[in-house]
This record gives C-alpha cells, structure tokens and sequence, in this order.
C-alpha cells in the first residue's frame, strides 16, 4: 500500500502545501487508486497537483462520514462526471446540522451525487481493494467510547440527534498486521481498531492513521492512551480532529509519529549500536536498521526501513559486506 496525506490541519515547513481543518489521503493498493476524504474545500486537488497526483486515475472513492469537513472537497471534485465508484454509509448523505442549526452535511445529496458516480452505501464492511475493507457502521465495543450527539440529522424524513453512525474507517490488510486509515473516528479509534480487529480476524495493529477525535485531558483519553499501548501498536499518526495537548499526552506515553511528507532522496543506515545510531541520526539519516558483523538484519528489516523513509528515492548503507546482498534484494 501507498498512502499519502492530501490535507489535513497542520503543514511541514519548507514544503508549501497548503492545509486546512479537514482530511483527504490518497491511496494505492495493487492497480487501485484510491481516494479517502475530500477535506474541507478543492485544496487537496491543489495539493494533489504539486504532489504529481493524478486525480483523473482514482477509481475508488471512501467517504468516512458526512461532515463537511470531509466532504465539501465533493462538489469541486464532482466537476464532471467519473467513472469511479464512491463508497460510504447509507445516512453518509443526510442532512446535518450543528447545535446552532448551521448546515455541516455533504453539499451534494446522495441523489445528486448518483448523477456523478456509482454510489455503494453499505452499513456492512465491504472489499475497496484486494487489501483494504471498508468497515461500514462500527458498534460500540469500549465503555469509554459511548456516542454521542454532535447536532442533528434528518434520515428518513425524521430530525433526530445526530450520534454519527455513519462514521467509519478502512483497514488494510499487511504481513504485518491492520493498518488503520480513519477520517475522524467519531465512534472511537478504540472501537474502531477492535472492531477492525474482529472483520479481519487478525488482532495484529501495524499502524493507525487519521482523526482521533481526541482534544481534552480527561479519562477517555487516558483510557485511549492505556488501550493503545496495551496493543503496542508500533505506527501512530494522530492527525486531524486531534489537539496539541492529547498529541503531546499520548507522545509522553505512547511513542505517536508526526506524519513526514515525501521528499527526493533519503537514507536507511545499518548501524550496530547505540552511539554509531545517534550519530547517523544527527546526519540526518531517515531510518535506522540495527545490524553488525555478528546480527545481520534480514531483507525484510530493510525493506520495512524503505517503506517506512519518505521519500522517492532511498539509498541504503550497509555497513559490512554480508548485509549488500540483503541490501541489493531490498
């Protein structure tokens, strides 16, 4: 799989694009490319132009839920026609409304966007590619991660409370374990990952990416934090929907990553101990992969370094000449 971040609230220095409180990710599995949110305005597609994306090839599109902050990149995406298939949950669609009766919903209907595409609403999870499932509506599997209401919604012709059941997510299926790709996480990242766990059969977490929807110091977020390192999950990228004081609480106890944009060239260093690793950190040498005379790390534990450095162009150096063979099959 490859993921790249369209938009999301913050920016990286020196980069130039541009950001905004929503989400987009841009994703490819096999021959399927895949588009995950459309962020708050057309600025993912601006991104997307200065990251060489075409747009134009995507054939799959998963909405996470119906806030516009995900989906009001929709009507700027839905300029023409296109042959691609849009994934979400059935009410992903309805009308929303905030506490102060401000409009929050999709600015194009379930029957305005059927002009456009072919829509595939499920509550149920559903094959996106040959790795990665669409969750579809997820239960309630945490105690400390209740719904609740966040504005109202009209579904059937009725005006209820809105407790986000269209939220959802999608999880990509590695050697390695589920990596976690969600929107906003409105029915709880922990119910997220335990029900991804379950649709999968595979209680292996590799890594989790996304809203949290996490923005106090309180006791969900300490049960969060517990039930996180409890799976020591060895990827972590809080993004969207999540503050700086729950960031800086979960990095104090549990090691969550900034997501690092792709840049032209990077390094993987085989280094055998820990003084020769801080140097060639302070180098500025991307990954690290622990290995000597004596421990020679195995193509697998270069080739997770790779995917692991963003960038196009990765330059492994070994550093003794039992690992080039390892090296070169990476």
């Amino acid at each position: 799989m490859k993921l790249k971040v369209l938009v999301d609230n913050n920016t990286f220095i020196d980069m130039y694009y541009l950001g905004e409180p929503g989400v987009s990710y841009y994703i490819e599995d096999g021959n399927d490319k895949i588009l995950f949110d459309t962020g708050y305005s057309g600025v993912f597609m601006n991104n997307a132009t200065k990251m060489n994306i075409d747009l134009d090839s995507v054939n799959k599109l998963v909405i996470s839920h119906g806030h516009d902050d995900h989906t009001k990149g929709l009507k700027y995406f839905f300029n023409k026609k296109r042959n691609i298939k849009l994934i979400a949950h059935p009410d992903c669609f309805c009308y929303k409304e905030d506490a102060t009766g401000l409009f929050i919903g999709s600015p194009l209907s379930k029957e305005e966007l059927d002009n456009f595409c072919t829509l595939q609403l499920s509550k149920e999870p559903i094959p996106v590619s040959e790795h990665i499932i669409y969750l579809g509506e997820i239960p309630v599997l945490n105690s400390f991660e209740t719904r609740y209401s966040i504005g109202k919604s009209i579904i059937h012709d009725e005006k209820k409370e809105d407790t986000l059941e269209d939220d959802s997510a999608v999880v990509y299926k590695s050697e390695k374990g589920l990596f976690i790709i969600t929107g906003c996480s409105h029915s709880g990242i922990c119910n997220i990952i335990e029900y991804a766990k379950k649709v999968c059969d595979d209680n292996r977490v590799y890594g989790v990416i996304g809203g949290f929807h996490l923005f106090d110091i309180d006791e969900r977020l300490e049960k969060t934090i517990a039930y996180l390192k409890e799976n020591n999950i060895p990827l972590l990228y809080p993004c969207h929907c999540v503050s700086l004081n729950a960031k800086v609480e979960m990095a104090k106890k549990k090691k969550a990553q900034p997501v690092k944009p792709e840049k032209q060239f990077g390094f993987v260093s085989v280094v055998n101990g820990a003084g020769l690793e801080a140097i060639f950190t302070d180098l500025g040498v991307d990954s690290i992969v622990r290995g000597g005379q004596t421990s020679n790390p195995s193509t697998e534990d270069i080739i997770e370094a790779i995917l692991a450095t963003p960038a196009k162009n990765v330059f492994v150096l070994p550093n003794n000449k039992n690992i080039i063979m390892a090296a070169e099959q990476a």
